[in-house]
């Protein structure tokens, strides 16, 4: 099981709009585990609450630092974030995790769409340490909007287009895509249209494409399936429109979960048998045609039974 770690907010800084920064270290002055870009941590609140926040500060050091969005139509996670994480309060943090790794290119194109800019923020800074071949595009509703603009033009120079909505409208991808350049790795984060749009003017091309997402959409009708338990034997039945992640609850065999969104990868589970219906947004495609490993928070059974790894 992963560890909890209780960390202490010792910075807090309005970056953009409706976005803090918050800086964190470990209550107890242990230096904290180095991560890459991509990575996320997991905050936990008050009544079980938990959320998933990219990792966008230096990936060495005694300090973890995040960004959110206030999201007045959300779940609460992110109120709470800035009506109670200041300076001195104290919160459990799981992680980090990460499914947005950087793989190795000959080249990348960073996309990035409001409150995206988090993780790829990080992948900037680490891309132009290794003096890399990249390039960022950066888009958001207005320039107040925008965090980290000024941070991210330090480190990018002429390599960053910013596109605010309110002056440039929506960012032109076939502008930003330019050619077909084979051996590139295209990564985008930012709301579904974007990343929806970047993956469709991207089909065919020859390059990848590496995307995180803040939502699935969560699609739980399908037929009753039974899956095995690889361990002891035991065949739970999990009902028509039933959630997998219930049905193994209920029986007893426990799973750690977080989301409940197929968005954070902490109940990924091993599939030693049958095949998946995979409906997450954390795996890659590669990842899903093989079929070794399910999120069960969201997923169902195409060919069953499945045998989980439990």
């Amino acid at each position: 099981m992963e560890i909890a770690r209780s960390m202490r907010v010792v910075a807090r800084e309005e970056v953009a709009r409706d976005v803090v920064a918050l800086g964190l270290e470990s209550v107890d002055g242990s230096r904290m585990p180095p991560w890459a870009p991509g990575a996320h941590i997991e905050l936990a609140g008050p009544d079980g609450l938990r959320r998933q926040y990219s990792l966008c500060g230096e990936p060495v050091g005694d300090r973890w630092q995040v960004a959110v969005l206030r999201a007045n139509q959300g779940r609460g996670g992110s109120q709470w974030v800035h009506e109670s994480l200041v300076p001195g309060a104290t919160v459990e943090v799981r992680g980090p995790r990460n499914h947005f790794e950087l793989v190795e290119a000959e080249e990348y194109l960073l996309v990035a769409g409001g409150i995206g800019i988090t993780p790829i923020l990080a992948m900037a800074r680490v891309l132009a340490a290794r003096g890399a071949s990249w390039q960022v595009a950066y888009g958001g509703r207005s320039r107040a909007t925008m965090a980290f603009v000024d941070e991210l033009a330090a480190i990018a120079g002429e390599r960053l287009t910013l596109w605010p909505e309110e002056e440039a409208g929506l960012i032109d991808l076939a502008a930003v895509l330019g050619e077909p350049r084979a051996g590139r790795a295209i990564y985008v984060c930012g709301p579904e249209p974007l990343i929806a749009a970047v993956e469709q003017a991207a089909q065919g091309r020859g390059e990848t494409v590496h995307s995180e997402r803040f939502s699935a959409t969560v699609d739980r009708a399908g037929d009753a399936f039974e899956v095995q338990i690889a361990s002891t034997g035991q065949v739970v039945t999990v009902p028509a429109g039933g959630d997998l992640i219930d049905a193994l609850q209920e029986a007893g065999v426990g799973v750690e979960f977080s989301c409940r969104e197929g968005t954070c990868g902490t109940c990924e589970t091993g599939v030693l048998g049958g095949v998946p219906e995979h409906r997450d947004a954390v795996l890659s495609e590669e990842e899903r045609a093989a079929n070794d490993v399910m999120m069960p928070c969201v997923s169902r059974c195409l060919e069953g039974p499945l045998v989980l790894d439990l």
